[in-house]
């Protein structure tokens, strides 16, 4: 009862019920912008152009796309992009920070220098605004330079040029950067990151089409039980395997390794005499989140797919790429191999034992039974390997298991994303990070929050 009592403790409190409202409101306007189709394009022809790839593939760039832009793949709405390229942005520039000097140096400017990256990052978001829309426009009026199958005597832009480019660029660039503005505003005077509220609106804005295609598959078309694919007992079996991910997901998500950290400095103040405090420092067992799943799944693809458009059809080379394209052998070990690499790059790039062992130095702090200096960091490095293996091993087994149900079980994509990947890793991460915050106002206002013991953790580990 103490999470239902949770929830309607929320809409009690005056400030975080506009918070709500805000946010609802916000984020009901980006579903709008990705429903906003683009002038010029053939809706119907696109449409069965997809249809047509979807039939040939398995969760495969269109699959993926659908997934992330909430649905705007199929209209070619001007919100296609959404927040992915201030995204990309963001991962670029903190990846750059790591080996450019000048940005490592903003970061520890503080407020100053982080207003410096976040102007910067933005300039970087709209030159990847006018590269990929420019790209998709290209992509549009010539099909067939993909490999996608176009229908015959059709074209899917009415009247391609260099004014249906520009148009394009301009409408999507503009829509991009409105949902970038939307997301700040979001973060500024909502309830949670608003970037990452919005990527997880437009994952959970295909439910509905998921649940419908569950619904023909396990109880047929129309009531008729006889058009039905699937048995109740695989539907009962996918029903607590969904369960079991999903406690497992969190688990991956909230996972901390607590390291003993114990303060010798002391202070006085008010006449007040403080001793010697003991806390922990929480390493996170899933430190990269999602990165890595998001870095593979593009490096197997897009690879593929253009090894299959400029090899001869029937080839061993074209043949490689369609096993590498696909669910197959060969492509969950390329796929698990990249996950691992990304994992121990982004923690490598990201966690820096010696800041941090520098740091708790000069604060006076050390790890129980470790020196300070080199052997606190070497103690550090030491153990974030150690959870980068675990975490990656269960990221790694969160990312095949949506592969696995489509390519053994025969499941549209649709589904299967929700069981695993991606999908499912931000679903959870976002929700338990915003039930955090809601939980925090409720606590300060002395209202119960959504645990009877204890309070949810975000990301953090905090």
């Amino acid at each position: 009862m103490s999470i239902s009592k949770g929830f309607s403790n929320v809409f009690r409190i005056p400030e975080l019920r506009k918070k709500i409202l805000v946010t609802l409101g916000l984020v009901f306007v980006c579903r709008l912008v990705s429903q906003i189709p683009t002038p010029g394009v053939d809706w119907n022809t696109l449409g069965q152009m997809i249809a047509d790839f979807k039939a040939n593939s398995q969760g495969g760039l269109l699959d993926w796309f659908e997934v992330f832009t909430g649905g705007a793949l199929g209209q070619c709405a001007i919100g296609f992009l959404s927040i992915w390229p201030y995204i990309s942005a963001q991962i670029v520039i903190q990846l750059l920070s790591s080996v450019i000097p000048s940005l490592e140096k903003m970061k520890k400017e503080g407020e100053t220098g982080r207003q410096q990256i976040a102007q910067i990052t933005r300039y970087l978001t709209i030159c990847l605004c006018i590269v990929q829309a420019w790209g998709i426009a290209t992509a549009l009026s010539h099909p067939e330079t993909l490999g996608l199958p176009l229908p015959a005597g059709r074209t899917i832009v009415v009247n391609p040029g260099l004014a249906f480019n520009l148009m394009t660029v301009i409408g999507m660039t503009a829509a991009s950067l409105f949902v970038m503005w939307l997301a700040d505003q979001i973060t500024t005077f909502g309830i949670g990151n608003g970037a990452s509220l919005i990527i997880m609106i437009n994952i959970t804005s295909r439910l509905p089409t998921a649940l419908f295609q569950a619904w023909e598959r396990y109880f047929g078309v129309a009531g008729k039980t006889e058009t039905a694919q699937g048995s109740y007992a695989e539907l009962l079996i996918l029903v607590l395997f969904f369960l079991f991910v999903v406690a497992g997901t969190v688990m991956l998500t909230q996972g901390v390794r607590k390291v003993a950290i114990h303060s010798t400095r002391r202070s006085v103040g008010g006449g007040t005499t403080y001793g010697m405090q003991q806390t922990y420092m929480p390493l996170r067992v899933n430190y990269t989140g999602v990165m890595p799943i998001i870095f593979a799944q593009p490096l197997i693809q897009i690879p593929s797919a253009i090894i299959m458009k400029f090899s001869a059809p029937g080839s061993s080379l074209h043949h490689f790429a369609q096993e590498l394209s696909n669910v197959t052998t060969l492509h969950l070990i390329v796929y698990g191999i990249l996950i691992m690499f990304f994992t121990f790059f982004w923690v490598a790039t990201q966690f820096n034992a010696i800041d941090i062992s520098e740091n708790l130095k000069k604060d006076g702090s050390y790890v129980p039974g470790i020196r300070p200096g080199k052997a606190t960091a070497e103690y550090l490095d030491d153990v974030m390997t150690k959870l980068t293996l675990i975490g990656g091993c269960g990221l790694l087994v969160v990312a095949i298991i949506p592969m696995l149900l489509t390519g053994g079980r025969g499941i549209p994509w649709s589904m299967a994303s929700f069981f695993g990947g991606t999908s499912l890793l931000i679903i959870v991460g976002v929700a338990l990070d915003t039930l955090r915050m809601m939980e925090s106002h409720l606590l300060v206002r002395k209202y119960e929050g959504f645990l009877s013991h204890g309070s949810l953790r975000g990301r953090g580990g905090v």
